[in-house]
């Protein structure tokens, strides 16, 4: 009777562990933020053929997973809403997901700058202390490299609260608090970043192989493969003698002599082509949003060819996996920053370049950042200024409400004797030098040689000059890696880079 006893049990034990419970997708957890006015659909995993019902304010829909165990449902559109409600998904076993609020839903993604918590940025104590904001809420997806698309992502949405805020993407945070304080409903932030990586590994890989890029990309990434272990074990050293190399310097108020140890390039890494998109965005889709951020670009500054193909690439193959070709893409344009291994002093501009590129897509939005950028700090901490700009952006652009978002945009220049006359587009009540007179202007003649020079303001038009070149043809505006770039709008918002030359 033991033995039947003890083999009974066995056999339970077994068919509990065959079994599997109706798992939700990562996202479907307390404290969820639903995307408002849109189908929601709803996600997960169950045994093959088990039928699944989701029940959510009244409605009731179901589905049967398929032979894989994959199920989803599409609820039909809800309105705002700040009253926490419970959805629930019933087959073998019952969840229940309490405290669901339905409102603003963007995805913030990107590297370093994107990454960045609000402890960490300007007026930080001041800012955690008065984050009190239940209706903000914010889902960090763990960082995670893959090598295929996963179907699932650790984290957990928090309530913004001085005691979690601090953790909040700052540039997503300030975002979310603009919004939430203009449209008075639930925003929610899915942060899916990561610091230091490159825009091909947030890219799926079958877009990466169909872009002139790939060959160039799968080269370095099987250079790095080839050394992999053996890096794997120097870099720890490599690190541990630039930072005794950093404290000398910093002593001495020298630069460091040794150049950065660059991590291992390998499986598992966060360098993996498509690695990113495998691991912390695959598994983000479909979820109901109403839009993207977007910061990155620094890790990217040696190849700006690439990222000129790459950055739209991505949009589309984003959109196109979401279902929705014109969801919006709010991005911000590289900040200042003294790059200290470019001798051209020029990279980021080329970048930059790049970036601006991607507005020719649809519903795409830039935030220019050229003038709070930091010259000795890649990360610079006025991230209240970016979230701000990004969520002008969005009010005007997506939500449709009264206001500017742009300031100046370069549009043509005249040949107007030893000068050329620059005009603008989104010129609102006209030009501005902040402090000086216009700064970071270059002029060059048919010799292509630029060189400094002054600018005056008259109306709603920059007269640009330099007494080496009698007789201009191209004109360029911050186009250096930290520029004094003091030009403005009426309206606060700086000019943005430009160039007129296409040299």
């Amino acid at each position: 009777m033991l033995r039947f006893a003890a083999g009974f049990c066995c056999l339970l034990i077994l068919a509990a562990a065959l079994r599997a419970d109706v798992t939700p997708a990562p996202l479907f957890q307390d404290h969820a933020v639903l995307q408002r006015d849109k189908p929601v659909p709803v996600w997960g995993r169950a045994d093959p053929g088990e039928r699944v019902t989701v029940a959510f304010k009244g409605q009731s829909v179901a589905a049967t997973a398929d032979a894989d165990g994959r199920w989803m449902v599409y609820l039909e559109p809800v309105e705002a809403s700040a009253e926490p409600a419970e959805l629930t998904l019933t087959g073998k076993n019952t969840v229940t997901i309490r405290d669901v609020l339905v409102g603003e839903v963007w995805l913030a993604s990107g590297q370093s700058n994107m990454e960045w918590s609000v402890t960490r940025s300007a007026d930080a104590e001041k800012e955690i202390a008065a984050a009190r904001f239940p209706l903000i809420r914010e889902f960090n997806a763990a960082r995670t490299s893959a090598m295929e698309p996963a179907d699932t992502v650790a984290g957990a949405w928090k309530i913004c609260s001085p005691e979690s805020a601090g953790d909040f993407s700052a540039v997503a945070y300030h975002f979310a608090r603009s919004l939430h304080r203009r449209l008075g409903v639930p925003v929610g932030i899915v942060n899916s970043t990561w610091g230091g990586t490159a825009i091909e590994t947030w890219t799926d890989a079958r877009t990466l192989r169909a872009t002139a890029a790939w060959p160039a990309i799968d080269a370095r990434w099987q250079e790095g493969l080839a050394v992999f272990e053996e890096r794997k074990v120097n870099h720890p050293l490599e690190m541990a003698a630039w930072r005794e190399a950093e404290e000398k310097a910093r002593a001495a108020k020298t630069p460091n002599p040794l150049p950065w140890p660059r991590a291992p390039v390998g499986p598992g890494t966060p360098y993996a082509p498509a690695g990113l998109f495998n691991g912390m965005i695959a598994p983000l889709q479909p979820y109901a949003l109403r839009g993207f951020l977007w910061y990155q670009g620094e890790s990217d500054w040696r190849r700006p060819a690439e990222y000129a193909q790459l950055f739209p690439a991505m949009i589309g193959a984003w959109r196109a996996q979401w279902g929705a070709d014109d969801l919006p893409f709010n991005f911000v344009q590289l900040a200042g920053y003294q790059v200290p291994d470019d001798p051209s002093g020029r990279g980021w501009a080329w970048l930059r370049e790049a970036q601006t590129a991607a507005l020719a897509l649809p519903a795409t939005g830039m935030a220019v950042a050229i003038d709070i950028g930091d010259p000795k700090d890649i990360h610079p901490r006025n991230k209240q200024e970016v979230g701000r700009r990004l969520a002008l952006l969005a009010r005007t652009g997506v939500y449709e409400l009264p206001g500017d978002a742009h300031g100046p945009v370069f549009a043509s220049a005249q040949r107007e004797g030893a000068a050329l006359r620059v005009r603008f587009r989104h010129v609102t009540d006209g030009l501005t030098a902040e402090k000086k007179p216009p700064q970071a202007l270059e002029v060059a003649g048919a010799d292509r040689k630029f060189y400094p020079a002054a600018g005056r303001i008259e109306r709603d038009t920059l007269i640009v000059s330099a007494p080496e070149v009698r007789e201009p043809v191209a004109v360029r505006y911050a186009w250096s890696n930290h520029p004094e770039a003091n030009l403005f709008g009426g309206n606060g918002l700086p000019v943005a880079p430009f160039r007129s030359d296409t040299w």
